[in-house]
């Protein structure tokens, strides 16, 4: 195989091993990394015996996603605030396309749940179509193991409800109201779509003012809507897009990112989560491509 051909290989995975990486991470900084990682072992390979050259590259970025993902877990232990995924722009525009559940807030939050293993093989076999000898590769384990692991996270998917797609139509009533509440209306129709378990997470880390702990039921979240957002924001744009694998909003002072807002939904399509990420360092890779 020609450097050319090797590269032309890579470049057409490329787009799977980064959303891979990102839905195991929840980092676009770190997905990138992984995927460097798994280029550059990539090119050092003896490519010529490498009988599946796309199945090679999802074992190897796998297994680099799993030790950063191992290490990112001690380094949170100090993160200051509540730590959300990085929002990141949807490929599709199309908010109702299942993809699109797998990347948002509250999927990749439940993920957290789960051991590092159980994360990648879930992933490999629902999201990504691997077969199951392929993942016992990826995982360096046989294939009954591999099929417990994937059962035991899809119990825990299942159970959690956030695989459900909500109508973009439906979204998007929920953004006319909270966009119309933001700006001095009235409440009373934001406040109907929310359900009675809802639950508002910001996250600063540290490096911009946010809520530290999440906040629960409609009395508090509202009272920090009313005397937080509609305070701060009233003054700013926000602009609805595709985003965390639905719709919502990215705030701006001007051309500045000063936030991002997505929505988790219950199946009855009230809105049980508000998901509000300040952090700059999260913020600044906003307009990099998007993921698969």
């Amino acid at each position: 195989m020609t450097d050319r051909e090797d590269i032309t290989v890579f470049e057409e995975t490329r787009p799977r091993l980064l959303g891979l990486a990102y839905r195991i991470l929840g980092s676009r900084a770190d997905a990138e990394d992984a995927v460097q990682d798994t280029f550059v072992k990539w090119r050092t390979a003896e490519q010529d015996e490498i009988a599946n050259p796309a199945a090679w590259l999802m074992t190897t970025c796998t297994r680099r996603c799993i030790d950063l993902l191992r290490a990112a877990h001690r380094t949170r232990v100090d993160y200051v605030g509540t730590w959300l995924p990085e929002p990141m722009h949807m490929l599709t525009t199309d908010p109702s396309e299942a993809l699109g559940s797998s990347l948002t807030t509250a999927f990749l939050l439940m993920l957290e749940r789960l051991t590092p293993k159980e994360r990648a093989a879930y992933l490999l076999h629902e999201i990504f179509d691997m077969d199951y000898p392929d993942i016992a590769q990826a995982l360096d384990m046989n294939q009954a193991a591999c099929r417990q692991l994937v059962s035991r996270a899809k119990g825990h998917v299942d159970d959690a409800k956030v695989r459900h797609v909500t109508p973009a139509a439906r979204q998007d009533e929920l953004l006319a109201a909270f966009e119309s509440a933001i700006s001095g209306g009235d409440t009373k129709t934001l406040v109907a779509m929310l359900s009675d378990d809802i639950a508002l997470s910001a996250d600063g880390g540290g490096k911009a003012a946010a809520a530290l702990h999440s906040l629960y039921g409609k009395a508090n979240v509202m009272g920090f809507f009313d005397l937080v957002l509609r305070k701060f924001w009233s003054r700013l744009r926000l602009e609805a897009v595709d985003i965390s694998g639905g719709r919502g909003f990215i705030v701006r002072d001007g051309a500045h990112i000063e936030a991002t807002v997505s929505f988790a939904y219950d199946e009855a399509g009230k809105v049980n989560g508000i998901y509000i990420m300040r952090n700059p360092d999260k913020l600044a890779r906003l307009d990099a491509t998007a993921v698969h």
